[in-house]
């Protein structure tokens, strides 16, 4: 099959996972569901795109092996930070602000764009199953391993350190400044970046990588935007924040004696600063 027939495919099973995702929201009367299936549907795609794929049949494996690990450790991730918790207050805001309107609104500007923007994001990897310059790995699919190691264990242990930061309650309000929040204000984007840097340089030994862009913020995003945008640094009214004032923006990790995260909200609500999605720590404010 083609490239075009297969993101096609694609483009319909993700139709009926956001609608499936809608239909619970609208059950739990929790919008905020669509955030934890953000990677799974990525899983999904991989999955698609392994059984319609013609490419060598070993980096199939590998990108949709690659593709599970870093997409169900998010879901879960998220899924356990949401659980029993109230509807994201991004979403209770759009609740309260649509009224009656707010369930059909939500499928739409919430899971349907959601949609959109998985399918988007998926096509690195169907160029990296698809492809079949290579029938054999090369040193572009080790070069893209390496990068997608080093970009999950960063991204991974930095949910972690900052999970363990926000569940002491002595921490509240508090700057994170340890571990790898000690070097970058954003390490989980940051290893999120090398991750996905991973596939676009399996795609690249597919023979196909030049046709396709890797995606530099792969996160679930706020309603009403459809894609994600690089950090920008805190306006002058966000700096008067406490402890936020004079923080580093750096993204790409540096040794620094300043902190980089005031932990405050996880969202980023009531803060003033650009929500980093559900992710949880982009800008990264708890």
């Amino acid at each position: 099959m083609t490239t075009i027939q297969i993101l096609g495919i694609n483009a319909i099973v993700l139709f009926v996972y956001v609608t499936a995702l809608w239909v619970a929201s609208l059950i739990s009367r929790d919008a905020g569901i669509v955030d934890s299936f953000w990677g799974l549907g990525l899983v999904v795609s991989a999955v698609v795109f392994f059984i319609f794929s013609g490419g060598f049949e070993t980096r199939k494996i590998l990108v949709l092996v690659l593709v599970a690990v870093w997409g169900l450790r998010l879901s879960f991730y998220i899924f356990r930070r949401s659980f029993a918790r109230p509807e994201d207050p991004r979403y209770q805001s759009m609740r309260a602000e649509r009224g009656t309107s707010f369930w059909w609104v939500s499928y739409f500007q919430v899971f349907v764009l959601q949609g959109i923007t998985m399918w988007i994001v998926s096509v690195c990897l169907v160029a990296a199953q698809n492809g079949s310059a290579a029938e054999r790995l090369t040193g572009w699919d080790f070069a893209g391993i390496v990068i997608w190691l080093a970009g999950f264990l960063f991204e991974s242990v930095s949910d972690g350190q900052l999970a363990r930061f926000k569940r002491n309650p002595e921490n509240q309000g508090r700057v994170l400044d340890r571990g790898l929040w000690r070097y970058t204000r954003h390490p989980n984007y940051f290893g999120e970046v090398l991750v996905w840097w991973g596939y676009y340089l399996l795609a690249v030994a597919a023979g196909v990588g030049g046709l396709f862009q890797s995606h530099r913020y792969d996160r679930p995003h706020p309603p009403g935007v459809g894609c994600h945008a690089p950090r920008e640094a805190p306006s002058a009214d966000q700096t008067r924040l406490p402890g936020l004032r004079g923080i580093h923006q750096r993204f790409v990790p540096w040794r620094s004696k300043r902190p980089r995260a005031l932990v405050e909200n996880d969202e980023g609500a009531n803060t003033g600063l650009p929500s980093e999605g559900v992710r949880g720590a982009g800008s990264v404010l708890v």
